[in-house]
């Protein structure tokens, strides 16, 4: 059993390690650019590349890394099968009480998802976010693999820029 905890243990500095060379998942602890501020219109996710991109005027603005659901590949289908949905959607509701360092709900499942569950018989499932890491890492670290329930997390600073720059009502394209 000792030896089971050991390997935990080096397998936590291990991955501490390289999420330290990751400046994307650090930006609190390496910062290299300035925030951005005032609005942007646009969210765009690209699942395949663990990315998320914010344009403003139809430009490029800033580019960060992403985890996603535990299960990521395909659209979300149904409550529980760690997808993260794929779509256009918008910003519904902020919620800065989040257990995960603030967080912007997307609009999903939408009226045509929850038809679709209704005919199969089981949940589209709901409470899609963009959010930053658990609470209780306290800006820490960075989960650096798909971990989330279905939602799209980055890092804590990067959650506080989106935060500032992302109004109810903003533009969010999921893509494969």
């Amino acid at each position: 059993m000792k030896l089971v905890g050991l390997l935990v243990a080096i397998a936590l500095v291990v991955l501490g390690g390289l999420m330290l060379r990751d400046r994307d998942f650090l930006p609190v602890l390496a910062p290299s650019r300035a925030p951005l501020d005032g609005e942007i219109e646009r969210i765009v996710v690209e699942k395949s590349a663990r990315r998320l991109t914010v344009f403003r005027e139809g430009e490029a603005v800033r580019r960060h890394r992403i985890a996603l659901g535990f299960a990521p590949e395909g659209d979300k289908a149904r409550e529980g099968d760690g997808k993260t949905p794929e779509g256009l959607f918008r910003i519904d509701r902020r919620n800065p009480g989040s257990a995960f360092h603030l967080s912007l709900g997307i609009d999903y499942p939408r009226p045509e998802d929850v038809a679709r569950a209704r005919a199969g018989g089981y949940s589209p499932g709901g409470d899609i976010f963009i959010h930053g890491q658990p609470n209780r890492l306290k800006g820490i670290v960075t989960i650096p693999y798909d971990w989330t329930a279905g939602c799209i997390a980055v890092s804590d600073a990067t959650m506080e820029e989106l935060w500032r720059i992302a109004p109810t009502g903003t533009l969010v394209e999921i893509r494969p």
